[in-house]
């Protein structure tokens, strides 16, 4: 006869299980992690959640597969912690694939746990994180496992624009593992230890015959600097958590709330007369922004996004009076500040991500026009600059820009003028708002007269003063109503404060339609 069950041994059932669940793959497994300098699964969850917070769900599923021995290999969890807690106190969901059972491949139950993970978060609007260490689909299930895989792809997009999604690539991810981090809204690697590749290197050696490392194919390295897929790196685990939380302390749980606010302790009314030595009135000098943002914003704060790629542009955030605002701002130490393919998407998807979670967007610019050459053009210039026109002009988040020196050409457009829907537009006396730079607006203008002239240089000279005095200056452009309030450098951070609070409220009715086509 079986055994009567008592609610002693089904506790012990439960323990039992439960403890499978926690060794994953087994001890062995989980030395070897750590003899690599990597965390285990449930040791990444218990340093993102606030400590006895996190809430495990489907903690004992498993793969219903008996194919290709996998009736032996199965293991309750099937390869992926999933639930819910706080971090800093604010609910998160989250999920951690653990590579100690088969690689941290994604089969048919593993996929189903992290979509239903993924229904949930988008059910009560939290933000929705992924620790993913996956070696890609698991081949022992063969297409079943698609379901699952699609399933989070198909959520992934429902959420965005949604709920904030961060993908933390923590191991080496291959294949249908490296698209569903794609769609979300920012990507962590870890240096030397996560890759992102959709095929190894000896499938490209057998296909192409191009030998190459998998560090050199998908490392930190490669993603940071050459493709922009990686939007942070960190040098461990326990760092590229702490960006985590450092990231989500920036964001609101949804599209309908407002970021978290801090209390302001740096004076709003501060000014600082070292910007204008910063900014050199030379136009042919260069400098970093940096060293401004860093003075305007609380406390010189500055958290940057996509640091090493696409480095003519800037973007981060930061928080004014401690509030998250979004910062875009040209670097006049690359390329003069040039727009370029990479930077006009680096910087639009930006915009579009402050846009859809109410983070204000503060622009400083100084740029010459987009960066020019046969190379740019073959590579789409006109398609990729517009995503930044069509960014700016459908964001109605508050949006303020300032004109420190050069606003010249088409750039000026992207980089958010009157006309493309600005809130403010701000100047610095020295700043120049033209079609081109006054030197060679005059050649082209006078082109003739220079050649006739009886002393060009002479004539040329005293064209630029008059084009100058008339045209190449803020206060032109304030009496056309084309900048609505020309600062003093000093003032910055008091007036964008001020430019900040009055729009606080800002709504603006948007047409009833599916969605524009930004062209991608």
């Amino acid at each position: 006869m079986p055994t009567q069950k008592t609610h002693q041994s089904e506790l012990e059932r439960l323990e039992n299980l439960e403890e499978k669940a926690r060794l994953g793959g087994g001890r062995k497994a989980v030395d070897k992690r750590h003899a690599a300098g990597k965390l285990t699964a449930r040791e990444r969850i218990d340093l993102l959640f606030d400590e006895g917070s996190f809430v495990e769900l489907n903690g004992l599923a498993e793969s219903q597969s008996r194919d290709f021995g996998m009736q032996e290999k199965k293991v309750p969890g099937d390869g992926v912690v999933t639930g819910y807690g706080t971090v800093d106190g604010r609910l998160v969901f989250a999920y951690a694939q653990d590579a100690t059972v088969l690689g941290g491949s994604v089969g048919t139950i593993h996929g189903k746990k992290i979509c239903f993970l993924m229904d949930e978060a988008l059910k009560v609007r939290a933000p929705l994180v992924g620790l993913n260490d996956s070696g890609g689909g698991r081949l022992n299930e063969g297409f079943f496992a698609s379901e699952g895989v699609a399933g989070m792809f198909f959520r992934n997009t429902a959420a965005s624009g949604v709920i904030p999604q961060i993908s933390a690539m923590m191991g080496s991810c291959a294949g249908v593992a490296v698209y569903s981090p794609a769609i979300t809204d920012f990507i962590i690697m870890v240096e030397e230890k996560s890759h992102m590749v959709i095929t190894g290197p000896a499938v490209i050696k057998s296909v192409t015959g191009e030998e190459v490392t998998m560090e050199d194919l998908g490392g930190a390295g490669v993603h940071s600097r050459k493709s922009g897929t990686a939007h942070f790196t960190a040098e461990d685990d326990e760092a590229c958590i702490a960006l985590v939380k450092h990231l989500l302390g920036y964001l609101p749980d949804n599209c309908d709330r407002e970021p978290p606010e801090i209390k302001a302790t740096d004076d709003p009314d501060r000014t600082d007369e070292t910007l204008m030595d910063v900014v050199p009135a030379d136009f042919r000098k260069a400098y970093d922004m940096r060293d401004v943002i860093q003075r305007v914003v609380d406390h010189g704060h500055f958290f940057e996004v996509l640091e090493r790629f696409a480095t003519s542009i800037i973007i981060g955030f930061a928080r004014m009076e401690g509030r998250t605002v979004g910062i875009v701002a040209n670097q006049p130490k690359v390329w003069a500040g040039s727009l370029d393919v990479d930077s006009s998407d680096k910087a639009a998807r930006f915009i579009r991500f402050c846009d859809a979670f109410n983070i204000p967007l503060l622009n400083f610019v100084d740029v010459p026009g987009y960066f020019p050459g046969v190379r740019q053009e073959h590579m789409g210039i006109i398609r990729h600059g517009a995503k930044m026109l069509y960014a700016y002009a459908e964001a109605t988040v508050p949006k303020i820009t300032l004109a420190l020196r050069k606003e010249y050409g088409g750039a000026v457009m992207a980089m958010c003028c009157v006309g493309m829907g600005v809130d403010q537009m701000l100047a610095w006396p020295i700043a120049q708002l033209v079609v081109l730079d006054t030197k060679t607006a005059v050649n082209m203008i006078y082109r003739r007269e220079i050649q006739a002239a009886d002393d060009p240089d002479a004539y040329r000279d005293a064209r630029i003063e008059e084009y100058d005095h008339k045209y190449s200056n803020p206060f032109h452009a304030a009496s056309n109503m084309l900048v609505h309030r020309v600062i003093k450098p000093a003032e910055t951070r008091p007036q964008l404060i001020r430019a900040l609070r009055a729009l606080r409220n800002k709504r603006r009715p948007e047409p009833s339609r599916r969605h524009g086509n930004i062209p991608l």
